[in-house]
């Protein structure tokens, strides 16, 4: 466990750069007081927003660079142009120099994991990364991935990244055997593709120790967190939380408007604030702000790129809790022990190919 926790800022990704990831930055500083960072970007506009934080100021040092990935570059291109000089790649860069401990960027999530891979290269055992995030429950939350950072999956990867969300999960959740599940279109164990019911029989014969395998998970189970793991490949992964951003947005803008409809609901409306308000912090996607880049030989973690202050703080502390409870040493540990499952997988896929 370090003694002091060093977080490198891309301070020119998102839609608004500095002027959203310095506040956030002191806001998380204000949490964590053993945090240093490096910020990563334009020297005059950081400095500028740090006069309003001399705290952060105080506990951070400025590596300068005008160069900027955009929100709408191809992968391809940002790595091509923005590898070595850009504030994205330079963030990663000091992971991998080890001048910190972790790299956070609310910039283009294409580019974030061509740079990330290509930098850090992924760990032993690992084909591709994943972008696992927290997701709201009705009992808390669960560990959900792989939510976009690739399309498609065979069974090894699923099992790995199965391993991977255990990990995190026991960081996050301080659980010594997380519940895992895999999302499937049923629950029964003949549905679903060749390589989710491949998995499947994996994680079930191997019992693995170190995480508990439930089964198949539907569509619904994630929100009714039957499962501190969820697994399923990046494709299906980014649809169901695009979904569920788009209908929790949906359900909040129907009961607004049916509160101001008359007198009577907006009485019943302050009637029942306490428990709205409950609700609103419940559903606060920038509480849940913050996607671990799995599978790498560094920890990297996306912010949304619109996210506001606060939002962009809470990754900051998504990023904190993973170097601080060194998840890459217990990834690694958790792969180094249970690689006998995911050799054997790789083994007889390469058999019958």
């Amino acid at each position: 466990m370090p003694s002091k926790v060093r977080i490198a800022l891309d301070a020119m990704g998102g839609d608004v750069g500095p002027a959203v990831v310095i506040p956030g930055a002191a806001i998380s500083l204000g949490r964590h007081r053993d945090t240093e960072f490096l910020l990563v970007g334009d020297r005059a506009r950081i400095e500028a927003e740090l006069e309003n934080h001399p705290k952060l100021k105080a506990a951070s040092k400025i590596v300068h660079t005008d160069v900027a990935v955009g929100m709408d570059d191809k992968p391809s291109q940002a790595l091509r142009r923005g590898r070595k000089t850009s504030s994205m790649w330079m963030a990663i860069d000091a992971v991998k120099r080890g001048e910190a401990d972790v790299a956070i960027s609310a910039g283009n999530t294409g580019a974030l994991m061509a740079m990330a891979r290509f930098c850090l290269r992924t760990l032993p055992g690992i084909d591709r990364p994943a972008i696992s995030a927290i997701w709201p429950t009705k009992r808390g939350e669960s560990v959900v991935l792989d939510l976009g950072a690739t399309l498609g999956g065979d069974a090894h990867h699923l099992v790995s990244m199965a391993v991977m969300g255990a990990a995190k999960a026991s960081v996050l959740f301080n659980k010594k055997r997380p519940t895992v599940g895999l999302l499937n279109i049923g629950t029964e164990e003949v549905k679903g593709h060749e390589e989710i019911r491949e998995a499947s029989e994996i994680l079930r014969a191997r019992n693995l120790p170190e995480l508990d395998y439930i089964g198949f998970v539907e569509g619904d189970g994630i929100g009714k967190g039957v499962a501190d793991v969820i697994v399923t490949e990046g494709f299906s992964g980014n649809i169901a939380l695009k979904t569920a951003e788009g209908t929790a947005r949906q359900m909040a803008e129907l009961l607004r408007n049916e509160l101001q409809r008359s007198w009577l609901t907006k009485l019943g409306y302050l009637l029942a604030r306490r428990a709205f308000q409950a609700l609103r912090d419940k559903m606060d996607p920038n509480k849940s702000n913050g996607g671990v880049l799995l599978g790498l030989n560094g920890i990297v973690v996306k912010s949304h790129g619109g996210t506001s202050a606060e939002g962009f703080a809470y990754a900051i502390d998504v990023g904190y809790e993973m170097a601080h409870y060194d998840l890459l040493n217990k990834i690694n540990q958790m792969l180094n022990r249970e690689g006998g499952a995911l050799n054997s997988v790789q083994a007889a896929q390469e058999a019958v190919s």
